[in-house]
């Protein structure tokens, strides 16, 4: 194996449990909980998976109203902002790792891909905006790993938008997805997770050399949006954004695994 395969092994996200069958997928098919996260130490985050399932809400719209240019939605669910961005023309793709999510997208007229944030991704650098809502700043337990991963992603100067938590928290733990009816396991199908508040999202950012755009708070959900390093020089070779090289249609398919595109 060569070095750069090794490396591309070692930084391969693990296996998550919720992206097959189980309460999570059983949750979106249905539409309704409980479900849960549950730390090792018993304690249990409700997840809100009636919302999640229903159509973007007053709070949800406010926030799509910043997006800017092609809209990447990492941890995408059962689509509810993708299918919303689609409604308004927007260019916009949704990735999740739950095969249940990614139908549930589609069938609600987004284009979405079974995919890890962390795996190879259509138009790497040309996203005008990235988002992870519903404390998807948690994904794969390390933050500044993630905000590294959405700068590559994002076109130079490209935006991020994160809901934080409600509470002013910076904690990594191994978790599992559960509803409530669940013996314990013994740590079986355990993945990393992380919680953030805006302020620890803020150092995180502050130190890999993103610049804060705004913070707000609506109801009890809160947000940040930050803005991705100085836009390279124009010696680069990076191709400025096209939202139709990203994804040429708006039709409600899956795109399949090597062609996670739609051709034109």
């Amino acid at each position: 194996m060569s070095t750069r395969s090794r490396s591309r092994a070692r930084s391969a996200p693990p296996a998550v449990p919720w992206a097959g069958a189980g309460p999570y997928a059983l949750a979106l098919r249905t539409g309704r909980g409980p479900l849960f996260l549950r730390r090792t130490d018993g304690w249990l985050l409700p997840l809100e998976v009636e919302r999640w399932c229903a159509r973007a809400d007053p709070v949800d719209r406010a926030v799509l109203d910043r997006c800017e240019g092609a809209v990447l939605d990492v941890g995408c669910g059962p689509g509810r902002l993708v299918a919303e961005l689609a409604a308004r023309g927007r260019t916009v793709l949704g990735i999740d790792v739950s095969e249940a999510a990614v139908d549930h997208t589609v069938r609600l007229g987004g284009q979405a891909l079974r995919r890890s944030v962390f795996e190879p991704l259509p138009g790497e650098g040309r996203w005008g905006t990235v988002l992870l809502m519903d404390g998807n700043v948690g994904i794969g337990g390390d933050p500044r790993a993630l905000l590294d991963r959405v700068a590559r992603l994002l076109r130079p100067g490209g935006l991020l938008i994160a809901e934080t938590a409600v509470v002013d928290v910076d904690e990594r733990s191994e978790v599992q997805v559960v509803d409530g009816t669940d013996v314990d396991t013994g740590g079986h199908g355990a993945f990393p997770w992380a919680r953030l508040g805006t302020p620890a999202l803020l150092r995180y950012a502050g130190r890999a050399g993103w610049r804060t755009a705004c913070q707000w708070t609506t109801g009890r959900r809160r947000f940040v949006a930050l803005r991705s390093r100085s836009p390279r020089s124009a010696s680069s070779s990076a191709e400025p954004a096209n939202s139709t090289a990203l994804i040429s249609s708006q039709r409600a398919r899956k795109p399949s695994a090597d062609r996670p595109v739609a051709d034109r």
